[in-house]
């Protein structure tokens, strides 16, 4: 007789296997869902770049330049290209910017008062860029270099004292400067510099007082240091054209001195 709950069969016995209920799909699911790790948190966005400082020309570039879809204003390459000379080398910068505007002037006021039959005096046009480039440059980079110095400040009153000291130092000094320069380029003896220098140099002077106090306003009151000889250089175009004219005059005669 078999044991309850036993089946015999062949020697073996068979107990009876207990059958466990079926666990529902949906409560594995939400079983895995309830213990799957949470995300990692993500990692904060990097802070936004600093605003840069706009350049001299940022603000007025848009204003005159035409833009296109690729390349932007028209121009800004050139403009940061210049003042970048400027930081890296600027006595050099300064000194190529003042032979080329001499040497535009020159020939603007030989073209002025030329005869129809005339030609251009190229020796002349090299006298005076080499004196943009070896004179006027250099001086009014260590000239505007100094008067920051001395007079750091660009209210009213300091402005007008760096004007004073321009009309009353700089400019007499280099006007004969540029007349003895050029005089000698061109072989006139130490008597015939001098006699030029009686005629045509208060008169040059005279004429600066009346030209250049706007510049000079102008420059020191609204121009960084580093660009003011740029700036003095392209004010002096209209003067470079003057200057080089009274230059190109004829040697005093030393009795016509003498006996006045």
């Amino acid at each position: 007789m078999a044991a309850a709950g036993a089946l015999h069969a062949s020697g073996r016995i068979l107990l009876p296997m207990r059958r466990t209920p079926s666990t529902p799909w949906s409560h594995v699911r939400s079983h895995l869902h309830c213990t799957k790790p949470p995300p990692s948190p993500l990692p904060p966005p990097p802070p936004p770049p600093p605003p840069s400082s706009p350049g001299l020309f940022s603000r007025f570039t848009p204003a005159f330049a035409p833009t296109t879809r690729r390349s932007g204003p028209i121009g800004s390459g050139l403009v940061a290209w210049y003042l970048g000379s400027i930081e890296a080398r600027p006595v050099l910068t300064k000194s190529i910017t003042a032979a080329t505007i001499f040497t535009v002037a020159d020939l603007t006021s030989q073209m002025i008062t030329l005869d129809s039959d005339g030609s251009l005096d190229l020796i002349r046009t090299l006298r005076m860029a080499s004196y943009g480039m070896l004179i006027s440059g250099p001086s009014l980079h260590f000239w505007f270099n100094f008067i920051s110095r001395a007079v750091p400040k660009k209210d009213l009153v300091n402005t007008f004292k760096k004007m004073f000291l321009g009309q009353a130092v700089y400019g007499p000094i280099i006007n004969c400067v540029f007349f003895s320069y050029n005089a000698g380029l061109q072989g006139e003896t130490v008597p015939e510099i001098i006699a030029r220098l009686k005629r045509d140099l208060i008169p040059t002077i005279k004429s600066g007082l009346i030209y250049w106090p706007l510049c000079d306003f102008i420059t020191f009151k609204f121009i960084p240091v580093h660009l003011q000889p740029l700036v003095s250089n392209s004010f002096s175009f209209l003067w470079t054209i003057y200057i080089t004219y009274m230059a190109s005059l004829k040697k005093p005669e030393l009795e016509v001195i003498a006996s006045s």
